[in-house]
């Protein structure tokens, strides 16, 4: 069944992407991780690398978010996620971008597939937070980010999704537009002191809750760090406060 944001732990808020190149990495991150955080975020790079089956292997140590961002006709979204739905993923993503007729094709097979029994969410992708002002001018969106976002927010609202990918500096307005069940989970977070690296939409956890993030996504403050675990303990603790 869909989660209650309201009902989540701080714990239970943090996701961890994981931005390591093999399987062996990725899983002796898992065991480090387990039981600290809510879920791991698996990318494109680790999917393509390894597999649907690391999917499985995953996910019997932490729930898994699987970010593949899909991004195509309605017909081709819904085979594909009808295939990756057998691995009953915590959460999948689309592009909003795909527009209607996809996101209602996305819906149809999570809903089937809830009405099967399994957990997985859908989310839509809205603007990546790596892309500033300046980058979406070049792509032809003359508008502010945030204008973007909302936009794509709504179509993916209006289309039966659980929620959206966005950065945590449009998730009060989204929360405010298509209300406190239609989940927000937040890139680009970075807890004080962090480098910004390769994000353009940044905010600290404690900020982005209070903006209305659902989920928070930290990778390499966490993945990079000496000693992982303790530093998900401390990104959590830093939610708290």
């Amino acid at each position: 069944m869909p989660a209650s944001s309201l009902t989540l732990t701080a714990r239970e808020r943090l996701v961890v992407a994981l931005d390591v190149p093999t399987a062996k990495e990725a899983l002796a991150m898992a065991d480090r991780l387990s039981g600290r955080v809510g879920m791991l975020k698996l990318g494109l790079e680790l999917f393509c690398a390894e597999g649907p089956s690391f999917v499985k292997e995953l996910q019997a140590r932490v729930p898994v978010f699987l970010d593949l961002k899909l991004h195509d006709i309605p017909t081709t979204v819904r085979r594909a996620l009808d295939a990756l739905l057998r691995l009953d993923p915590r959460l999948v993503d689309v592009h909003a971008q795909g527009g209607p007729a996809m996101l209602e094709a996305a819906v149809e097979a999570v809903h089937a597939h809830r009405a099967a029994g399994g957990q997985t969410e859908l989310l839509a992708v809205t603007v990546l937070t790596s892309l500033d002002r300046e980058a979406l001018a070049a792509l032809g969106h003359a508008g502010q980010p945030e204008d973007l976002v909302l936009a794509y927010a709504k179509l993916a609202h209006q289309a039966g999704c659980d929620g959206v990918v966005c950065s945590a500096w449009e998730a009060s307005a989204i929360r405010q537009a298509c209300g406190e069940g239609f989940h927000r989970l937040t890139p680009g977070i970075r807890p004080t002191g962090a480098a910004t690296q390769d994000q353009a939409r940044i905010m600290t956890p404690a900020q982005a809750l209070k903006q209305g993030s659902t989920w928070l996504v930290v990778g390499r403050p966490i993945t990079h760090a000496a000693d992982p675990a303790a530093a998900a303990e401390a990104i959590v603790a830093e939610m708290l406060s």
